[in-house]
């Protein structure tokens, strides 16, 4: 991955040096910024392939920065919280970041969770910062699968709903795509950490559930059901 552009926004000098350093060891060539304002403007000249943002950064907050970022592209985002249990982590997961990693943390576990995010993006990033979803996502025998108004395109990647396009990050056309694998079977979240987000250990079911809201927010509420104690269905 050598080719891989990071943005890395984070205040704490230490911090940064010691990680731009060991990703860079790592292969991955890194933008460090100290502040929200200057990673949004270095975001928007070099267009990088990941962006990692510390939830409290001065200027331009990351959660806030995530959004800006999210408006203008769909490159993946990684937040840094310090608290595992804070609402930090939410918030920065409902601002559209794909992931989080709690600090401090290990670079080792830090470069697999950036690999982990860029395999199910493909990193197929374009200037635009686009990608191409779930490439290695399992794909149903059906090109176009529809369940009521909602039409699914597993080739060319797209959704509508009542006709119309709809909007989906690549995290998110992933997380649909295993539902409409298996329309009225309930996938687990343990399940769904580790089709969509390739995750080969225990992660934060609270990434699922996030991901899960915002997608019923752009597909309709009531077309993903909520199985209490077991996961979440797809209705057909």
């Amino acid at each position: 991955m050598a080719d891989t552009h990071v943005l890395f926004v984070e205040d704490d000098d230490v911090i940064r040096e010691a990680t731009q350093l060991a990703l860079e060891r790592d292969g991955f060539v890194v933008t460090a910024m100290p502040d929200g304002l200057a990673g949004l403007e270095a975001f928007r000249a070099n267009r990088p392939d990941i962006a990692l943002l510390d939830v409290m950064v001065p200027g331009l907050d990351g959660v806030s920065l995530c959004r800006r970022i999210r408006d203008e592209s769909t490159v993946p985002v990684i937040m840094l919280s310090a608290r595992a249990d804070s609402i930090d982590v939410v918030l920065g997961l409902e601002a559209g970041a794909d992931d989080y990693v709690t600090k401090p943390f290990d670079g080792a576990v830090l470069v697999a969770r950036i690999r982990a995010v860029l395999r199910r993006f493909g990193h197929a990033s374009g200037p635009d910062g686009s990608n191409a979803a779930a490439s290695d996502a399992a794909e149903p025998a059906e090109a176009v699968l529809r369940f009521g108004d909602l039409e699914v395109d597993t080739e060319g990647m797209e959704v509508r709903k009542g006709g119309r396009p709809v909007a989906l990050t690549p995290t998110e056309m992933r997380l649909l795509l295993e539902f409409s694998n298996s329309p009225g079977t309930v996938l687990s979240r343990d399940r769904l950490l580790e089709r969509v987000w390739d995750y080969g250990w225990g992660g934060d079911t609270r990434v699922v559930d996030v991901h899960v809201q915002r997608l019923r927010g752009k597909i309709g509420q009531d077309r993903i059901e909520t199985v209490r104690g077991f996961g979440y269905k797809l209705r057909g």
